[in-house]
């Protein structure tokens, strides 16, 4: 597995009432990332990466949505795990974050932690990787864009300086998702994206991203008014 990013982003709603984004991006080279790495509730974001398994990821978000603190969470989780050596755990909740590299994780392996954004990687080609897609993140922290649109800036930024280092491997994948405690009246197309095969998996997620942020905005053309915007479906 190659490199992630966490994120929460606190806001106030219309009525003045605390919120939060939590959103994950990932990116490797191998096929379909998007169905093993990326965990996002409304309680947190996680990601689990280099030995990947989903039943880490699925027993953090139950932790958080129960109430127990990402860092505990994680804890508990990697002292019962005998494979922890070669894990990489990240995430963020609306309180902190957790950031984990295990022993045994091939290099160049590593993390960073700014409390509202974590990132981690292995098979890099050196750490500026990791700085590149903290930085990018964070120097347009909260912005305007929807963040989707954001994290794939950040995944792009990584990419562009040096990204996973098995030049041998032709065929990726990248995904994202994106979660709002906030009540949506309907559903957000570009808040979960998945790019399973490709040889240039970031630049067709941006692709994917933009045409389904057309999407979105041509159904509220269309339906925003009517009532088959029910048919949307929930956020």
């Amino acid at each position: 597995m190659t490199f992630s990013l966490c994120v929460r982003e606190p806001y106030q709603d219309a009525d003045d009432s605390r919120q939060y984004r939590f959103g994950v991006a990932v990116t490797t080279r191998l096929p379909g990332v998007g169905a093993l790495c990326p965990f996002v509730s409304e309680a947190g974001a996680v990601a689990v990466q280099s030995h990947v398994s989903e039943t880490l990821g699925e027993r953090t978000l139950s932790y958080l949505d129960d109430g127990l603190a990402i860092d505990d969470a994680v804890e508990a989780l990697l002292n019962a795990d005998d494979n922890r050596r070669n894990r990489q755990v990240h995430g963020v909740d609306t309180e902190g974050s957790v950031v984990f590299t295990g022993s045994q994780c091939n290099d160049h392996a590593g993390h960073r932690d700014t409390g509202q954004c974590t990132v981690a990687g292995n098979l890099l080609t050196d750490e500026a990787v990791l700085d590149a897609t903290a930085s990018t993140y964070e120097s347009d922290a909260f912005g305007e864009a929807p963040l989707a649109e954001r994290l794939v800036d950040a995944l792009a930024a990584g990419i562009e300086a040096g990204g996973d280092k098995r030049e041998s491997l032709s065929v990726g994948s990248a995904a994202l998702k994106v979660v709002t405690t906030e009540e949506q009246g309907y559903r957000r197309f570009y808040n979960d994206l998945r790019v399973d095969a490709s040889e240039t998996p970031v630049a067709d997620l941006r692709t994917t991203y933009e045409a389904a942020l057309l999407g979105y905005e041509q159904s509220l053309d269309e339906y925003a008014t009517a009532d088959e915007i029910e048919s949307l479906g929930p956020e």
